[in-house]
């Protein structure tokens, strides 16, 4: 099965575990981080789709509140950094022809991220800023995916109402964020299974996500 972005009015992607394979590098460094503090096992679950206040919350429940919030979020980020230096920034595949389909044929198009601004920053330096008109990450709204209110801020952005806007997504958290904001979505699934759902496409890779003329009824 492909799916056709050009049917609908905008597009709205996430990007880490999206377009990027960062969110295995964000979970490779908060598991060491909780590991090096005696943490109990973390339930990986919570961290797919987490902001950095999600992630510093669970680890700090995990070591029994023995450190202060500030603390772990210091050292989570500099072990991020590390294993992002180490591996660099890797495109999910399709990511990149995707990208610059939407620049070629002008489609409104805004990214919607859990993480902060500066890291969202560094991973634009990689993908490019031609393609999003529009970029919403936890520093820009007080609530966070799976809440609706970053993919209806998107939407809102760009001037488009969210049912004809079709959100990309790989993770459980992030979809029902922007379904819940009313958007169509199309899961990319990476560290998580994701279900069928309505007005939800379920697909193996970006390599299957197009923009094109066709059309595709939601």
């Amino acid at each position: 099965m492909r799916f056709d972005l050009g049917s609908y009015d905008a597009v709205l992607l996430d990007m880490d575990g999206t377009l990027v394979d960062t969110e295995s590098l964000w979970i490779e460094a908060v598991l060491g981080v909780a590991a090096e503090l005696g943490a109990e096992p973390l339930d990986q679950a919570r961290l797919i789709g987490g902001t950095v206040a999600s992630i510093v919350a669970v680890v700090g429940a995990a070591t029994g509140g023995r450190h202060l919030p500030a603390d772990l979020d210091l050292w989570i980020d500099q072990a991020v950094k590390r294993r992002v230096a180490e591996v660099g920034v890797r495109l999910r595949p399709g990511a990149r022809r995707l990208l610059d389909e939407l620049i070629a044929t002008g489609m409104p198009c805004a990214l919607v991220t859990s993480s902060g601004r500066a890291d969202t920053e560094i991973i634009l330096d990689v993908l490019g800023r031609a393609a999003f008109a529009h970029t919403v990450t936890a520093d820009d709204v007080p609530r966070h995916k799976p809440d609706p209110l970053p993919y209806a801020t998107a939407a809102a952005l760009l001037g488009v109402d969210p049912s004809r806007c079709v959100a990309v997504e790989d993770s459980l958290a992030g979809l029902a964020s922007a379904e819940g904001a009313g958007c169509t979505t199309v899961a990319v699934p990476h560290l998580q299974d994701i279900p069928d759902a309505p007005r939800r496409y379920v697909l193996t890779s970006l390599e299957l996500v197009s923009v094109t003329a066709v059309k595709v009824t939601p």
